[in-house]
């Protein structure tokens, strides 16, 4: 008997792109605010499974004047034995289009490396396929945003990954189920009219994955600045959700947030968890 069927791979990234820290999805928005803002996050997934993917994210962006904004990240992914690590530098440009309305563009620009730990073969670490695979250079990659901001409206487009997607770069057809676009749409409302105190911003995102259906994802974050805390929700088509939330403390601020896992995966691996931390200064 011959049969084929198609098998597709949990896609959970880091969940502070939503809100605390969405220069991670987008270029363009490296810089907006002013001062220097530092992110850190760390998510670990599937706890109860050996070599569960871990994700990692250090993150740096600066208002430089002149409507300049520069940005620098490291992201880290580890998943069993293969292990990716991605450094970028970004320009940012916002272009001022009214009072209060910006048009910012941005683009980040690195290096990819993507290897096998040797250290973790279990098995002949000698295997042709182990050497083939690191001997893969690493290869330039970036990422291409922009977006509009105007009084707690703001709408995002992003092509991630142009390493794969314009470069053809050889290799990074290995990255399976990589991004290939990213679009979200929000709106912070006031629900107070003192010093914005209390607010809400409802969300849609919308997400293209090569060689796997497009992922929807809709949500809320409640800001309750009074008590600097935040509160946030967000549902993804793919049947998993999240649960965050935040404490500000000025100039230092935390996140957490959890993530049930997708479909029939819950019965096998445990839900997946995120710490974030955030600096600002010079504000």
């Amino acid at each position: 008997m011959i049969g084929a069927t198609k098998v597709n791979a949990q896609l959970t990234g880091l969940q502070s792109i939503y809100f605390d820290n969405e220069y991670l999805a987008n270029p363009a928005m490296a810089g907006l605010n002013k001062g220097l803002t530092l992110n850190m996050g760390y998510q670990q997934q599937w706890t109860s499974i050996p070599g569960g993917p871990k994700l990692q994210d250090l993150t740096a962006d600066y208002q430089a004047g002149n409507n300049v904004g520069l940005g620098f990240m490291i992201t880290g992914d580890q998943s069993g034995l293969i292990n990716r690590t991605r450094i970028m530098g970004t320009y940012a440009y916002h272009l001022p289009v009214s009072q209060t309305g910006k048009l910012n563009f941005g683009l980040s620009f690195g290096l990819n490396n993507t290897y096998i730990d040797y250290s973790k073969v279990v098995g002949d670490q000698s295997d042709i396929s182990v050497a083939t695979f690191n001997n893969r250079s690493v290869y330039l990659d970036g990422d291409l945003g922009m977006s509009y901001t105007n009084n707690g409206f703001n709408i995002q487009a992003v092509v991630p990954n142009l390493g794969s997607i314009i470069f053809k770069t050889a290799g990074t057809n290995l990255n399976v189920d990589r991004s290939t676009f990213f679009a979200a749409l929000s709106y912070q409302l006031p629900l107070s009219a003192s010093n914005n105190d209390f607010s809400i911003e409802p969300k849609l995102v919308y997400r293209g994955i090569k060689g796997f259906q497009n992922i929807v994802d809709a949500g809320i974050n409640l800001m309750l600045n009074e008590y600097r805390l935040s509160l946030s929700g967000m549902y993804n088509s793919n049947s998993s959700f999240t649960t965050g939330i935040g404490l500000n403390l000025i100039p230092i601020g935390f996140l957490f947030s959890y993530t049930s896992n997708t479909g029939e995966l819950r019965a096998y691996a445990n839900n997946t968890f995120e710490f974030g931390v955030k600096y600002e200064l010079f504000q």
